[in-house]
């Protein structure tokens, strides 16, 4: 019986495999009848269904174009998906990518929360401060367009661990940079690492999803942008105040810890690169490129697994042959043959990939994709624009009306006399104007935010001070030392002062520079995004892409309106909330409909050039946002209504594709 039962398994016996076919599933019958007498039709039979109208419809504009009746790639590989199902396969590459996207919203936080103590440690100026987040944004555009470019030439998984690797490498070398052009040069690549993420992520995951999950999980995968936001302010929160926690190596060499914060932000690319390497290459990619057998070993792998894991594995992937598109690689072997040394093959080869790609980039102006690509990315920047103005918008201005109130509380003192005083307590928010100390002992105090205007210092003693914001001006000072002390002179006359062991370079004070508020702020603001993101996933595919974005962005910007009515730091971070929480589903839905809209062989090209549009309007948002602080905020509001409402009507000349195959 036993031999029996395997040839039955093996179809060797069909008596046999008919018994065993039947055996034990009585009730399974008994129930599939039923479902049938009631009228409910099986899964099996509704695919059947779905997938019959979509070849009716394809034949019929095949004959309306004269074209030959044959199913192409598109149409088969969205029936092998369908096969394959969607299980523990899609499941853990989910977590992979979504590892990955979760790094790229870290590292969006990463400069503006070491900013604060790197330009004390670094004593970075307030134009070379504007220069570092400017940079980081054109290494990330930069990024974007190359990898994604790459990445249909050489493949989604290859790009995006060599995407990851990099800002492994240099974001852990930044970690340790002493210098400021150092750590300019090392976030620059960093950046340039991590912008090539996003257009690989989501195009990679596209092609091991079925149409009818589409929408819904790469919306789901948009959350780890969230995650990272959440991750960012958090560990910002929990280690960057805590000086203690620092390493000195030396007075020229220490690892604060905002350098550690820089550290734990690796996570994520760490455990998305180590996962990458267990991760098979799109199969997709690999039959555009006419690598067939490549891509069936895959595709069954993806079938074997997911069917494996729902208990069935008794199925077996029957798929034996796909259709492959001609290519270019016989040419190019050829040529590769032919040519003498190995450096001679490495030059052909690159220029020939460089010229791959630049064809692929330009191919994008087409008359079939120029105006819908137009289109689209008028979309990209007017989101990218109104969404990064306001996100340096929202804690610019909470700092400055926290700089107005702590002005408002200034104290004036004018003309006094300290004699013989000895100054053990903390001196903040103070103006001190035409004073005179004699014989005065400052030692083991903070000075904050202090300003000595036309002072007299006249046989003081300065030890261990340290000073944050504190200037003197127009003093004279005589027989006066300092030790161990960090000051700010501006226009003084210096008449026998003695500096012992000057404080080199600039010094922290995390109980004072480091507000929690901001992180707060960060971690609300990207907490708000959570209804969002699961409204935007739950009715992604069953509203349409073209009402999601649409109806988002309009929404959004009736939400800034009500910014005119922020006059308080509460009221800026409620709104800041209403209005991440409100615009997120927009991001979703253009991220979504820029996978479906372009063909699988220029897809990573034009999601990076958009990508890299968006991060061009962020630059262009965050700096123009930024010079309206403090003076006024019905421009940067007027400016964020217009882009949000021209954004969202121009979204919905956009195609639908809720219903496409990927090309």
């Amino acid at each position: 019986p036993a031999d029996n039962h395997s040839r039955g398994q093996e179809g060797g016996g069909d008596e046999d495999a008919r018994s065993d076919a039947t055996e034990g599933h009585d009730e399974d019958a008994e129930a599939m009848y039923e479902g049938e007498y009631q009228g409910i039709p099986h899964p099996d039979e509704i695919k059947a269904a779905q997938r019959a109208a979509r070849a009716e419809a394809r034949k019929k504009a095949r004959l309306a174009a004269a074209m030959p009746d044959e199913e192409d790639l598109a149409e088969q590989y969205e029936n092998i998906m369908e096969d394959c199902g969607h299980g523990r396969f899609q499941w853990t590459l989910f977590i992979v990518l979504g590892m990955a996207l979760m790094a790229d919203g870290v590292d969006g936080f990463v400069v503006g929360f070491v900013l604060p103590s790197a330009e004390k440690d670094m004593c970075i100026s307030n134009a070379n401060k504007g220069m570092l987040g400017l940079l980081v944004y054109v290494s990330m555009m930069v990024g974007a367009f190359v990898w994604g470019s790459l990445a249909d030439k050489m493949g989604r998984r290859k790009c995006l661990i060599y995407c990851l690797a990099i800002d492994c490498v240099f974001s852990f070398l930044s970690c340790f940079a002493q210098g400021y052009g150092f750590f300019l040069f090392f976030r620059f690549c960093s950046g340039f690492g991590i912008g090539g993420t996003v257009p690989i992520v989501y195009t990679y995951f596209a092609e091991f999803l079925q149409m009818d999950k589409r929408g819904e999980h790469l919306s789901w995968l948009c959350m780890f942008w969230m995650f990272g936001g959440l991750y960012a302010s958090f560990t910002a929160w929990g280690i960057i105040p805590h000086y203690g926690w620092g390493i000195s190596l030396g007075t020229q060499y220490q690892i604060h810890t905002w350098r550690v914060f820089i550290l734990v932000c690796m996570f994520p690319a760490i455990i998305a690169l180590i996962g990458l390497v267990f991760m098979p290459e799109s199969p997709r990619f690999f039959l555009e490129n006419g690598r067939h057998d490549e891509a069936w070993m895959i595709l069954r792998q993806v079938h074997d697994t997911n069917w494996k894991a729902k208990g069935e594995p008794e199925r077996v992937f029957t798929v034996s042959n796909i259709t492959t598109p001609k290519t270019q690689e016989d040419e190019f072997i050829e040529i590769q043959s032919d040519t003498g040394t190995s450096f001679q093959r490495w030059t052909v080869r690159h220029t020939n990939l460089l010229k791959q790609v630049m064809q692929n980039v330009m191919s994008l102006a087409a008359p079939d994709l120029r105006l819908q690509g137009l289109f689209l990315a008028i979309v990209w920047f007017t989101m990218a624009f109104s969404y990064h103005g306001l996100s340096v918008w929202f804690p610019d201005m909470i700092k400055y009306m926290q700089y107005e109130e702590y002005e408002s509380k200034v104290k004036l003192f004018h003309r006094e006399r300290v004699e013989r005083f000895h100054f053990n307590f903390s001196l903040v928010n103070q103006i001190h104007k035409e004073g005179e100390y004699v014989h005065d002992k400052f030692m083991d105090i903070e000075i904050k935010s202090v300003k000595f205007e036309d002072s007299l210092f006249e046989n003081c003693y300065f030890e261990d001070v340290r000073s944050t914001n504190t200037y003197f001006e127009n003093c004279t000072i005589k027989n006066t030392v300092f030790y161990n002390t960090d000051s700010k002179f501006i226009d003084c006359r210096m008449e026998n002062a003695t500096f012992l062991h000057p404080k080199k370079g600039c010094h922290l004070n995390f109980q004072e520079e480091n507000d929690i508020v901001i992180y707060m702020v960060s971690f609300l603001g990207s907490l708000a995004t959570l209804p969002g993101n699961i409204l935007s996933a739950l009715f992604m595919d069953k509203i349409g892409r073209i009402k999601i974005i649409g109806g988002s962005m309009l929404i959004s910007a009736v939400c800034t309106f009500l910014l005119l009515l922020s006059f308080s730091q509460g009221a800026v971070i409620l709104f800041q909330c209403l209005f991440y929480a409100t615009s997120v589903a927009a991001w979703n839905g253009l991220e979504v409909i820029t996978v479906e809209i372009y063909p699988s062989a220029k897809r990573c090209t034009a999601f990076g050039v958009l990508n890299g549009t968006c991060k061009l309007a962020a630059i262009i948002g965050s700096v123009i946002f930024a010079k309206f602080i403090g003076i006024t905020k019905i421009i940067p509001i007027f400016l964020a209504f217009a882009a949000l409402a021209c954004g969202g009507l121009l979204a919905t000349k956009l195609p639908d594709t809720r219903e496409k195959i990927l090309e």
